[in-house]
């Protein structure tokens, strides 16, 4: 049985981090596993580009979690590093590039989440750059909104605390 059964949160990175910045979620996750304590009722994981696979999961799960938090990067035309809350009806419904989470399908487990109960929450961070070509690393001002996230997650599942170290 996967590590996310009977887990009551999801909090799940999404993207593909020799992308500059689409590399956000995953490099979040990092970030809260290294500056923050994790309740045990929390799943917090860097799913990378295997996000849909959890979400189908997770919908077909007699169990379902209470809450699933997406963490990602999109480009919006907002300011770099401008985090916010974007609404499963405002993702596109077209693929526009392989390192993206947002297709059709992934639009759709996660409504099947919300129809069966489960609130469903998609924080992101407004991208600088996504490369074409393979260029690891954030750029500063997306770096620099990890803890604004971080904030906005902890609104959302309080136990989640900063660590004392």
């Amino acid at each position: 049985m996967a590590d996310y059964w009977n887990k009551e949160v999801l909090v799940l990175g999404c993207g593909n981090v020799l992308f500059g910045d689409d590399g956000f979620g995953p490099g979040t996750v990092g970030y809260i596993k290294e500056h923050f304590d994790v309740p045990d009722n929390v799943f917090l994981e860097d799913v990378g580009l295997s996000v849909r696979e959890i979400l189908f999961n997770a919908a077909l799960a007699e169990k379902k979690p209470k809450l699933v938090v997406i963490l990602d990067a999109m480009d919006r035309g907002r300011p770099p590093g401008d985090v916010f809350e974007v609404a499963i009806d405002e993702l596109p419904e077209k693929k526009t590039d392989d390192f993206c989470m947002h297709t059709m399908a992934s639009q759709n487990m996660l409504k099947e989440l919300v129809e069966s109960g489960v609130e469903v929450k998609i924080l992101a961070c407004q991208v600088a750059n996504i490369p074409e070509e393979v260029a690891p690393g954030l750029s500063p001002a997306v770096q620099e909104a990890m803890p604004t996230l971080c904030d906005r997650l902890i609104e959302l599942v309080p136990s989640i605390r900063r660590s004392s170290n």
